[in-house]
């Protein structure tokens, strides 16, 4: 059965460009990347291709030599599918498919076609077809296959629109029908966010692949899919955390990050990335394991600033510690940062203290005399804050609590002025 499996699977060569700017090492890595993302595609590495040159050639990104030299190697492979590292234009994958006897494909458009493979809910189809329309548009060519049947008959002979020009409106109309789908997908998770306003938000963010899905499943009990591949994860989840916390803490795993993320893909999935912009708290979830670690958290980082995430509210989170024979390296012990290993456990209690120490710090500690006959109001701090302290004199119950911010005000009446609330050690 495995041998049937492995003879469907499409032959593919990798092609990357070593510019200027770019030192051949950097390539080497990119390509081993698309490497992965060619075999989640269902597509396995009949080999590599470098061209180095001063600068992407208009027509073929390569130029004609290199473009004839990677048609050889297709025909001599029996290769079905090249795959660029870096994005082609409409008129560069023309012109390369007419050099080479193979489907021709760009790094950005092989995303696309594992994010439609992973695609479960509604709302991830809506965002994948979006961005896959997207970035068709501007591809169609009056080779493309026919999007619709013509009909035939009275009142349809003439010139009328040719058929690329059909097939373009059709794409524009679907574009047009996906983008109104997704604004009423966005206003339903933005009323369930307001639904969660009581409640502590962490998102859990970061490349492809970190492991945030082991992570959440730690945290939380859940039972998200965790396996060893790139985007396993495509719509965001949330669970309430498993452990005791001052206030409702919920746990959001979301859509990974990869470098040279399609920009179509990022303008449809920006609702579920939205998540770790409304998020309390971002955990940056790094796999320090992984030989460029260091590069993936520089990826992340500029996808969270891109979406506004501000610094302040991001902890590093270095995962799979456990693979890492010679210990924790010393620049992975700094401030606002943790190293965990999701699969045995080890670090979370030092994470979810950070955690903790987070949510205080959004309150304030008080010390409140509350009359016994007002029950709904201890009810009410028993509910929202975290009681330290609790002692009854006469028809009094004193308190020492934290309480967050925005529920202070909830009991202000009953504080105790010029008294000094600290948090127990």
């Amino acid at each position: 059965m495995s041998t049937s499996r492995a003879v469907r699977r499409e032959k593919a060569i990798a092609v990357g460009v070593i510019l200027p700017e770019v030192t051949r090492s950097v390539v080497e890595e990119h390509l081993e990347e698309l490497a992965k993302l060619i075999e989640s595609a269902g597509g396995e590495i009949g080999s590599t291709l470098i061209a180095k040159r001063n600068g992407p050639d208009p027509a073929t990104y390569v130029g004609s030599g290199k473009a004839e030299e990677i048609a050889a190697m297709v025909t001599d492979q029996g290769v079905r599918l090249v795959v660029f590292d870096d994005d082609l234009s409409p008129a560069q994958t023309r012109n390369l498919e007419k050099i080479i006897p193979a489907k021709v494909m760009d790094r950005s458009g092989l995303i696309l076609d594992i994010f439609a493979r992973r695609a479960r809910s509604r709302e991830s189809k809506t965002q994948v077809e979006l961005a896959q329309m997207s970035y068709l548009l501007p591809r169609l060519t009056k080779q493309w296959s026919h999007l619709s049947r013509q009909a035939g008959g009275i009142g349809t002979r003439g010139v009328g629109e040719t058929q690329l020009e059909s097939d373009r409106r059709i794409v524009r109309e679907r574009i047009s029908r996906l983008k109104d789908d997704l604004k009423k997908i966005e206003r339903t998770r933005e009323t369930q966010r307001q639904g969660r306003k009581g409640a502590f938000t962490v998102a859990l963010v970061g490349y492809t692949n970190a492991g945030k899905s082991t992570l959440f499943n730690q945290l939380t009990s859940g039972d998200a899919e965790a396996v060893d591949r790139l985007f396993a994860t495509l719509d965001s989840r949330l669970h309430k955390i498993r452990f005791e916390m001052p206030r409702e803490t919920v746990i959001i795993d979301t859509v990974g990050f990869i470098r040279k993320l399609p920009h179509h893909l990022v303008a449809s999935f920006r609702s579920t990335m939205e998540e770790a912009v409304s998020a309390d708290l971002a955990l940056h979830v790094i796999d320090a394991s992984h030989p460029q670690f260091e590069d993936q958290r520089v990826v992340g980082e500029q996808v969270l600033e891109g979406l506004g995430v501000l610094p302040t509210n991001i902890i590093e989170v270095y995962n799979k510690v456990d693979r890492i024979e010679e210990g924790i390296p010393p620049n992975l012990r700094k401030k606002n940062a943790v190293s965990v290993s999701a699969l045995t456990g080890a670090g979370i209690s030092t994470l979810v203290g950070l955690i903790r120490e987070r949510e205080l710090a959004g309150g304030e500690m008080l010390t409140l005399e509350i009359p016994v006959q007002e029950s709904k109001l201890l009810a009410r701090l028993h509910e929202v804050g975290e009681i330290f302290e609790k002692s009854m004199t006469g028809e009094v119950t004193r308190v020492t609590a934290w309480i967050p911010s925005d529920a202070v005000h909830q009991f202000d009446a009953w504080a105790v002025p010029g008294a000094e609330a600290k948090r127990p050690a």
